[in-house]
Order: structure tokens, then C-alpha cells, then sequence
């Protein structure tokens, strides 16, 4: 019923940037929570940004100063700036929404950064 579609993965050099969105359709409300994880080979899968619809955001750590998330409530769409990407950033990038507790998850996009 709920479908996200993700773009905007791709292979970067390091340094370099990149914007990830993820549009989620199928759904005339608004989302409770959206974000982004990632997991990397041989990884658990990590969270690395997520926004509340009322504009509250929350990084990883790792993610601090570099990532920027956002959202475009009317489009139902989140967005994950990326600058500055390391190597250590290269994963399969999965978004993610939630609805009254409900998790959707989309197929997964896969980033890579070069050293």
C-alpha cells in the first residue's frame, strides 16, 4: 500500500556528495518519522538520520557536520544530503518511514565512496 521509491545512489569520490531522496507513495497522510540507515557488508544495519514531521532531526555520530536531512511534507518525500563522504559512508542506504508504528522500507540504494 505504501511504496518508496529511492534515488539519487550512485559511486562518488571521495570528498564528493551526493543527494539521496525517497518518495514514499500510496498514502494521503503525513509520515510520523522518516530517515535513512545504512548497512554495510558484513554489518548490522545502522541508522544515519532521521526527521519527525514536525522538524526535529537526529544524526549518527558519524554523520555529524556532513549530513543534511529533509523533507517536503506536501511530496511526502525525505531527502539525505551528503557532503564531505568518506570511504567508510559506502553502504546500501535503505529509507525508511513510519506511520502510527508502522515501518515501510524501501529496496535500498547503493552508495560507494573511493578512496
Amino acid at each position: 500500500q505504501v511504496q518508496l521509491v529511492e534515488s539519487g545512489g550512485g559511486l562518488v569520490q571521495a570528498g564528493g556528495s551526493l543527494r539521496l531522496s525517497c518518495a514514499a507513495r500510496g498514502s494521503a497522510f503525513s509520515f510520523n518519522t522518516m530517515g535513512w540507515y545504512r548497512q554495510a557488508p558484513e554489518k548490522q544495519r545502522e541508522l544515519v538520520a532521521f526527521i519527525t514531521s514536525g522538524g526535529y532531526t537526529n544524526y549518527a555520530d558519524s554523520t555529524k557536520g556532513r549530513f543534511t536531512i529533509s523533507r517536503d511534507n506536501a511530496k511526502n518525500t525525505v531527502y539525505l544530503q551528503m557532503n564531505s563522504l568518506k570511504p567508510e559512508d559506502t553502504a546500501v542506504y535503505y529509507c525508511n518511514v513510519r506511520q502510527l508504528a508502522v515501518n515501510y522500507w524501501g529496496q535500498g540504494t547503493q552508495v560507494t565512496v573511493s578512496s
